[in-house]
């Protein structure tokens, strides 16, 4: 089989806003010992490309420079070494960047087949979402069913992700939101309660319940203590962003009087191998849910990878439900 030496790809000319993403031409890369060649059809996009676009997050070592940390499509080829996928199957895989380009090279062992009765543009939501998720919520802190769980940002790609797997895994759920129409959409997602955080005070509405027993949150700052407030004694807080800051005083004191857990992970630093087993877990434990329609991606918009530019600025203008998805084929 021929494979093509050329591919379009959207590349970062330099920090800065939406209108610093080129679409270019680059060579399609070769996949390494244990790496796989996607075709792609749609790449998914997320916070993290933001931040790299404005050159705070850098890629890993050996990583593609290109944004993109998720897609759907077609292994083209394989390299040596890979028995977990072969030439031909659907998948979806989490990348370690590099998926804002017609293909892009992936662990093996990063890839998921596409779920029955779901498409590439569907599939290509999955991995970055449901990797943080069920890292985050499930394997480090640990929650189970008839918990109470809270997440921030209850609308968003990771929030929508969070309410359903939560809900479906037998937790009572809780989302915050921006303003009334949100926090109800959050309710139709599967939330027994959706608070919009311009109104309504969720320390207060927990502490009714009895308290969180995990809290998912993205916004940092002003919120820490406020979560540690928020949770039941015993209770875990794990932190995956900052969008209010990094730095805080809390009070230790009731932190070991109470037995609050505070941890927290960002994905893409970890290794190829940590990775490996979070997919496992979502093969065993969250594919059989996609499969038989019990949870879904939330889609709130596509567009064609010419119009990355215009992809970020929607995210970046907040408001959005769910996710956005590049149609890369």
């Amino acid at each position: 089989m021929s494979l093509a030496r050329q591919m379009r790809a959207v590349e970062i000319a330099r920090p800065g806003g939406p209108e610093v993403l080129a679409l270019v031409s680059r060579p399609v890369p070769e996949p390494g010992h244990g790496q796989v060649l996607l075709r792609l059809a749609y790449a998914g996009v997320n916070r993290p490309d933001l931040l790299q676009r404005q050159g705070a997050y850098a890629p890993p070592p050996g990583a593609s420079d290109l944004p993109g940390l998720e897609g759907a499509g077609v292994v083209e080829a394989v390299g040596p070494g890979v028995t977990e996928v072969s030439q031909g199957d659907a998948v979806c895989a989490l990348l370690p960047g590099g998926g804002y380009a017609e293909y892009a090279l992936a662990p093996a062992a990063h890839c998921l087949p596409i779920p029955v009765g779901m498409g590439a543009r569907e599939a290509a939501c999955l991995p970055e979402t449901f990797f943080t998720v069920w890292s985050n919520v499930f394997m480090r802190a640990g929650l189970r069913g008839g918990e109470r769980f809270l997440v921030h940002g209850g609308a968003s790609g990771i929030g929508t992700t969070a309410i359903q797997l939560a809900r479906a895994r037998g937790a009572r759920v809780f989302a915050t939101a921006g303003g009334p129409d949100r926090a109800r959409a959050c309710e139709g997602f599967g939330a027994e309660r959706g608070i919009d955080r311009h109104a309504e005070d969720f320390v207060a509405i927990l502490g009714a319940e009895g308290g969180a027993d995990v809290i998912l949150d993205m916004v940092g700052g002003p919120y820490l203590p406020r979560n540690l407030a928020a949770l039941a004694d015993d209770g875990r807080l794990v932190q995956i962003a900052f969008l209010q800051g990094a730095k805080v005083e809390i009070d230790l004191n009731a932190v070991m009087r109470r037995r609050l857990t505070v941890t927290g992970s960002t994905l893409r630093p970890q290794s190829d191998a940590a990775k490996a087993r979070i997919a496992e877990g979502l093969r065993a434990e969250v594919w059989p849910l996609l499969a038989a329609g019990r949870i879904a991606p939330v889609i709130a918009a596509e567009f064609p990878l010419a119009e990355a530019h215009a992809a970020h600025a929607r995210l970046e203008a907040g408001g959005v439900t769910g996710k956005i998805v590049l149609r890369v084929g």
